[in-house]
């Protein structure tokens, strides 16, 4: 019998600003937008969720706008006065909302966040359980500039905070993005995994000339080379073997997954609750890659705080993750939006421990960093476009 029903859903914006640019082929970020999801319920229980994508529409199809719009318009009319529960609500939503990934898993987890708090559990247990209590994390060096990303990882390593390295490439002429790559693994040397992230802004051609360079360097991963479309083309260059290729991008939820399995077109899957559809979706996803015998890599939109945890009490019962996660999105923030800020020691996120999320917004920094806040003059520049 349905106990706890919807009262309301509300949502806020929030521009942070980063510790410095964020260097993508397909933007340059300076700060992130994230939504912040509030849903009530009638036994007084408050879930939390999170939409966040990156670069505004330079990534894919929803903007922090429209993940905004979509939950104001179509779904919180439609989840008013229903059932509480996660799965009646996600299938209600199923029914009669297509697409919208991001704004579906924003809901989706603020619905688990309430459902965890209501019967004492961690988001974790709601998924199957736990079989990790903290999960490795690497960092991205996507300053552009090589001298500072090596100063940059030095530090990091220094400080014992993270192990590997994923650097943003695409933007520049291949040769250059070699040679900047290169020289950040010689600095390195053994001391570190070295990954690269394309954001497919190669063509097939292209990629199949930088593959044997970027082995040559000591690279271990390249992420999403080539468009997403173009499986046919991810499958002839993960069938060259030279090293390892995740798709990231092509990856919109089970169904996507299933036809890159099924070609053998990567090696690794990047999973991402929001591209996926939600942490039940992405669930489904990583399951597809396991039985095929695809690697598992725990990626990010680089979400706050919420959305960060949210994919962690996910990933925290995969079995194994051979290329470790992604999930920095705080520590890339000047802000801190947590109430109690997550716990990454030695190169690894630590689980929190409590009911849902086990992690509760800030209202000091929501009211601080909401874009309708009254005393707000200017707006942040959330990116700048790239020639």
């Amino acid at each position: 019998m349905p106990g706890a029903i919807i009262d309301a859903i509300e949502t806020i914006i929030l521009d942070v600003p980063t510790i410095r640019p964020h260097v993508l082929s397909v933007a340059t970020m300076q700060s992130q937008t994230i939504v912040l999801v509030r849903l009530m319920c009638s036994d007084g229980v408050i879930g939390y969720g999170e939409g966040t994508t990156i670069g505004g529409l330079s990534y894919g199809a929803e903007s922090p706008e429209s993940i905004k719009l979509t939950i104001d318009r179509y779904i919180a009319p439609v989840l008013t006065g229903s059932d509480a529960r996660p799965a009646a609500a996600m299938e209600m939503l199923r029914r009669l909302i297509v697409a919208n990934h991001f704004a579906k898993n924003a809901v989706e987890t603020a619905l688990l966040d309430a459902q965890g708090k209501r019967l004492e559990v961690p988001v974790s247990e709601l998924l199957g359980g736990r079989l990790h209590d903290r999960l490795p994390v690497l960092w991205t060096l996507a300053s552009g500039n090589t001298e500072r990303d090596i100063a940059e990882a030095e530090d990091m390593l220094a400080r014992d905070r993270h192990h590997a390295f994923k650097l943003k490439i695409g933007k520049r002429p291949l040769e250059e993005d070699v040679a900047h790559v290169a020289a950040i693994k010689r600095a390195l040397g053994d001391r570190a995994s070295v990954r690269v992230d394309v954001n497919q802004a190669w063509s097939e051609t292209t990629a199949m000339r930088a593959l044997p360079m970027l082995a040559d360097a000591g690279v271990d991963l390249v992420e999403q080379p080539i468009p997403a479309a173009q499986s046919a083309g991810m499958a002839r260059l993960t069938a060259r073997g030279l090293v390892a290729v995740m798709a990231d991008e092509a990856l919109c939820g089970p169904e996507s997954g299933y036809a890159m399995a099924s070609n053998r077109s990567a090696d690794v899957f990047a999973i991402k609750i929001a591209q996926a559809g939600g942490l039940f979706a992405a669930r489904k996803l990583a399951g597809i890659a396991e039985a095929a015998g695809i690697s598992l890599y725990g990626g990010t939109m680089l979400e706050g705080g919420i959305g960060t945890i949210a994919s962690a009490q996910l990933f925290a019962g995969f079995p194994s993750l051979d290329f470790g996660t992604e999930l920095f999105g705080p520590l890339l923030l000047t802000e801190e939006l947590l109430e109690e800020p997550l716990r990454y020691e030695g190169g690894y996120l630590v689980l929190p421990t409590g009911p849902g999320l086990g992690v509760e917004p800030s209202e000091r920094a929501v009211a601080a960093l909401r874009r309708d806040r009254p005393t707000r003059t200017t707006v942040p520049v959330a990116l700048q476009a790239v020639g």
